[in-house]
């Protein structure tokens, strides 16, 4: 601990040796300037070396994902590529190199007061799958924009990879949108008969049209219950993701620039590089 102190006190006298003196910083921190010396001129350790080059590959990991991964995330991609190091010690590095992980408080949009019918949960909170197009999760997530007000993201995702199958982005939130975002689900996937697609219980999931795509395609619907978030918790997660690593982390003008970077935060980023702890930190 005196070593990483003393250490401290000489990186500090460094950064500010070009304005004042050393003999003045020795002064100022109360130690001899022979002490400083000594340690400037001390080769570093094995431990240091290790350390340094460690904050090197933490640091690429944290910036290469938009500084979206926590210590938890860059330990998992530190095990994959073979570097063995604790979760604890990550931490620390992350700590004295002042990184930290994007954490924006989530907006919740407030709940229609009208009566909601109860239909069947089938799929009761089990996520498990054997392969793909077993399961689907859909929700409608509202986006910001300057210019447009709020606009509406309509996603579908396989709960087997976790990655959001179809989506489509619209001015206005409409059984239309969900529509959409159905057949160009159907357009890239074999859909099989009995296949579940779990919603919530809202007006554009409950609607007529709805209904009747799902029943042509054979498609079984679960709903979640009412005021039970968890019940669509992989879709939620989604969307918490999204609103934590991009959505608030700026302000977009407008429609079309919320657009490009949604295209640019699914396809180039959650789809392909994001690692899932509920797939044992698969991407």
């Amino acid at each position: 601990m005196l070593s990483e102190n003393l250490n401290s006190l000489v990186q500090f006298i460094e950064k500010w040796c070009k304005d004042y003196t050393v003999s003045l910083l020795c002064r100022l921190l109360e130690i001899p300037r022979s002490v400083y010396y000594f340690y400037k001129n001390k080769p570093l350790t094995a431990t240091e070396i290790r350390n340094n080059k460690l904050k090197k590959k933490i640091s690429t990991i944290f910036f290469t994902n938009k500084q979206r991964y926590g210590a938890t995330k860059i330990h998992q991609v530190l095990l994959k590529e073979g570097i063995s190091v604790s979760l604890k010690h990550v931490q620390k590095l992350m700590k004295q190199l002042n990184l930290r992980s994007i954490v924006v408080k989530k907006y919740r949009p407030q709940r229609s007061n009208k009566p909601i019918i109860s239909k069947e949960n089938l799929l009761n909170q089990d996520f498990s799958t054997e392969t793909i197009c077993e399961k689907w999760a859909a929700d409608i997530t509202y986006i910001p924009t300057k210019k447009n007000g709020w606009c509406y993201l309509s996603s579908i995702m396989d709960l087997h990879t976790k990655k959001i199958i179809s989506y489509t982005f619209s001015k206005r939130m409409t059984v239309d949108c969900v529509i959409q975002t159905l057949n160009k689900a159907k357009i890239h996937y074999h859909i099989p008969e009995g296949m579940i697609l779990h919603t919530d219980l809202g007006s554009q999931y409950t609607a007529r049209e709805v209904e009747q795509w799902l029943k042509t395609n054979k498609i079984r619907h679960s709903y979640s219950r009412k005021g039970t978030p968890y019940d669509n918790a992989g879709i939620e997660s989604f969307h918490a993701s999204l609103k934590k690593e991009e959505v608030y982390t700026t302000s977009y003008s407008d429609f079309e620039e919320a657009n490009r970077a949604l295209f640019s935060y699914i396809e180039g980023f959650y789809n392909r590089n994001r690692i899932h702890s509920s797939i044992h930190y698969l991407t």
